[in-house]
């Protein structure tokens, strides 16, 4: 195990403390760096080869059973510096300090952030691009990216006031689908007219709409589905490029959907469009 390191003891040792920082946006986004907590989520993170600094585990868990094929592998770790990943054995104190969980796990990663290129959102044909116009709820948005993975989106594009993708909560509500769908930031005002400018159908949803999410065509072209806040909805400056507002039709009773449900239930109706209609 060429890539198992010394045992560390110490929650006050410094490289903890580094680790320990990155529960804070503004060291996440200095360093480039986020924090993996639990088996799954490492788990995952292994084996779609995203690049992992360190694996720290809780020797006495008996948890490193579960990674041993991992360990030598020469895929992980950092292409852009070169560096493998590093196992450090840890110490329960260390777990505790380095997790937001009440009960966490004996096992976490200090993952380097990996932003997808952005350009080729525009040219493609059949793209199906989840958009968040300040979705303010961690959990909102984790879920809406694993919907997105699930349902097989091309992407999805994090607008201004969207909560943090590497938020610890985000993190969890994706269950590792961030690992399987490229997520990146940018600003709406300029990503939106672009698609469509490059053919995409701007799509949005609204309680006033007269057309159905099951009367719309989804299949015909690139779609980018936008979802706004919690609350507001749409910005102005959004709802300005929408091509369409679509409705989704409701027989029980209840005001509206979680916009974490919406955005499930219209990707999946765009995957049913386009696979199996």
């Amino acid at each position: 195990m060429r890539n198992l390191e010394p045992f560390l003891s110490s929650a006050a040792n410094p490289r903890v403390k580094e680790w320990a920082k990155l529960s804070e946006r503004k060291y996440r986004e200095r360093e480039g760096k986020f924090l993996l907590e639990g088996v799954h989520l490492v788990q995952e993170a292994l084996e779609a080869g995203w690049p992992l600094e360190v694996v720290a585990f809780d020797e006495g868990s008996g948890v490193l059973e579960q990674f041993e094929a991992y360990i030598d592998r020469d895929d992980l770790g950092s292409a852009k510096t070169g560096a493998e990943t590093k196992w450090i054995p840890v110490s329960p104190e260390i777990i505790v300090k380095c997790s937001e969980t009440g009960t966490p796990q004996p096992i976490f990663a200090v993952a380097l952030k990996r932003p997808p290129e952005a350009e080729g959102l525009y040219r493609e044909k059949q793209g199906l691009v989840v958009v968040l116009d300040g979705v303010q709820d961690p959990g909102n948005v984790g879920t809406i990216v694993r919907s997105a993975a699930a349902g097989g989106a091309t992407a999805v594009v994090l607008g201004k006031g969207t909560a943090d993708l590497y938020n610890p909560k985000t993190i969890r509500a994706t269950m590792g689908a961030l690992f399987h769908v490229p997520v990146l930031e940018a600003d709406l005002e300029a990503a939106l007219p672009r698609a469509a400018e490059c053919g995409a159908a701007i799509v949005g949803t609204s309680l006033q709409a007269a057309l159905s999410c099951y009367e719309y065509d989804f299949a015909e072209r690139s779609v980018w589905l936008v979802f706004g806040n919690e609350g507001a909805g749409l910005s102005e400056a959004s709802n300005a490029f929408v091509h369409a507002n679509v409705i989704i039709p409701m027989s029980g009773r209840a005001e509206s959907l979680n916009v974490a449900m919406a955005a499930t239930v219209l990707l999946f109706e765009a995957q049913r469009q386009r696979m199996f209609n």
